[in-house]
């Protein structure tokens, strides 16, 4: 017998499936369109489900109804915002035909702190487990690519995630390249489930499609291993996500863009 726990449950995860899946035919005509305008331009990437992984985690587009759905409530009033206004300063354009060379030391310690408008969330790195991963996020960074872009998706009903690295704000941006997928065997990840604590890499629901967004745990969430868990969350930074969760989303169903004004003032990674 299934309980309507799991039931909801595996009614959030089918619909999560379906976003992805018309992220992706959304992303591939942006590409085809974006090859047309600049040849230089390479794939874009989503993070979405993100979620990339949300592939959720692919990334995300504009929200919509999943076929037979029942139309959306009106959003629930918003709770008041937690967060501080952003930092001045404005988001860069930039984009890379490839992957950077792998440059880190994968023996070494790494850890990558994320200065929001929330709070600071703190994150120690997995480089030896995903190399490419931690590569690109130091390169990024480096370039300046995350400072003031805005975490653009926050899910709170099945799935329990923050998702960011798009800077374009709507969940269809990336850096033009991407890189592979790694660590899918990490030993946190059991019964298919992302344990809170957890950032991971967002994509397009195809193997090897991450670019720069990514998603973080606030709460056990249950998705199949393919988004690529990359560092471990602090203590302080689950409090800082867990008073953005409480914020809620815009949509009042679960999925939609935080209350809370989160933006990321400055990320950077450093080598310990």
């Amino acid at each position: 017998m299934v309980s309507q726990e799991q039931r909801r449950r595996q009614l959030a995860r089918e619909k999560f499936l379906r976003q992805q899946q018309r992220r992706t035919s959304a992303r591939r005509r942006n590409q085809t369109r974006n090859a047309v305008i600049a040849a230089v331009v390479g794939v874009l990437v989503a993070g979405g489900a993100t979620a990339y992984a949300t592939g959720l985690f692919k990334s995300d587009d504009k929200k919509a109804s999943a076929a037979g759905a029942t139309p959306s409530a009106t959003p629930t009033s918003k709770a008041p915002d937690p967060c501080e206004k952003p930092a001045e300063g404005a988001v860069k354009s930039l984009t890379w035909k490839k992957e950077p060379a792998v440059t880190i030391d994968t023996s070494a310690a790494y850890s990558m702190k994320i200065a929001t408008t929330c709070g600071d969330i703190g994150i120690a790195l997995k480089a030896s487990a995903a190399p490419h991963t931690v590569n690109s996020f130091a390169f990024l960074a480096g370039k300046g690519y995350f400072d003031h872009t805005k975490c653009h998706r926050l899910t709170t009903n099945g799935i329990y995630v923050l998702q960011c690295g798009d800077p374009t704000g709507q969940g269809s941006g990336g850096p033009g390249y991407t890189i592979p997928d790694e660590n899918l065997k990490d030993k946190t990840l059991k019964g298919n489930v992302y344990p809170a604590g957890t950032i991971a890499m967002a994509n397009t629901g195809q193997k090897h499609t991450g670019g720069s967004q990514f998603f973080l745990v606030y709460q056990d969430s249950q998705l199949p291993p393919s988004y690529t868990p990359f560092g471990t969350i602090s203590t302080s930074g689950m409090t800082v996500l867990k008073k953005i969760a409480a914020a809620g989303e815009s949509t009042g169903q679960g999925d939609g863009a935080p209350n809370a004004t989160v933006v990321v003032n400055k990320l950077t990674v450093t080598k310990s």
